[in-house]
């Protein structure tokens, strides 16, 4: 959903296949607000890009009425407090529940994601470590799940924790292809494997999500690429 909001002028600056920027655009999807979308050339980044996020110059940056915001996660925080007033809640309302949610969000960004990079990247010894340490991660999911017997890890709806894994599900799904790897299989995690299904069949999270062929032949090259190095050292 792009355009000029009623809320305010909001632009967001990324690529549309990295995970990062997929989880800012599920969280605007599911809250309804149009915005521009900026396609950066991350070989190239733009000025707006390094004068919005000056320390770090990575995507994504959420610009709302000329501010910038970066760091996804911070981001979809940003859009449930800013339109507190737009159903769905992203956030619990209850502060324990709250914190719960804000383990799990940083977990991700912790411990899964360079696992799963370890999985994408590594090698030999180093990428079975990575594979191990990835299922063992996932599994806690699975557990999660398994102790509310919600369909989402927010409860009825999608919320933090949903969108800080489920923007991630296409790029770890598309890994297990282009490494021949299985991370997520229905014997060991049904739970998961359901609800990353009725995660991606959500209509709204659906058009966030980037086009599995486009990321598949970006994810084989650099994967080309990283074992191409590892021959030449």
């Amino acid at each position: 959903m792009e355009g000029c909001a009623e809320e305010g002028q909001v632009m967001l600056l990324g690529v549309d296949y990295s995970p990062f920027v997929v989880r800012v655009r599920i969280a605007l999807a599911l809250k309804g607000i149009d915005y521009d979308f900026i396609q950066e050339n991350l070989q190239s980044k733009s000025e707006l890009l390094q004068k919005s996020n000056p320390v770090h110059k990575k995507i994504p940056v959420l610009i709302h009425n000329g501010k910038p915001v970066c760091e996804s996660m911070i981001i979809v925080q940003y859009i449930e407090e800013a339109w507190d007033n737009k159903a769905p809640n992203l956030m619990p309302k209850d502060p324990y529940d709250r914190a719960i949610a804000h383990f799990w969000a940083a977990f991700i960004d912790d411990k899964l994601i360079p696992s799963i990079l370890g999985t994408c990247r590594g090698q030999g010894e180093e990428q079975q470590k990575a594979v191990e340490e990835s299922v063992a991660n996932l599994l806690l999911f699975e557990e999660v799940l398994e102790s509310t017997g919600k369909t989402y890890f927010g409860g009825d709806e999608i919320g933090l924790v949903d969108i800080a894994l489920g923007g991630l599900l296409v790029t770890i799904q598309t890994a297990m292809k282009v490494t021949d790897i299985v991370l997520i299989e229905t014997q060991k995690m049904p739970l998961l494997c359901a609800w990353a299904d009725q995660f991606c069949k959500d209509d709204k999270v659906k058009e966030a999500l980037p086009d599995r062929a486009k990321l598949f032949e970006i994810m084989s090259a650099r994967r080309a690429k990283d074992r191409n190095e590892e021959v030449d050292r």
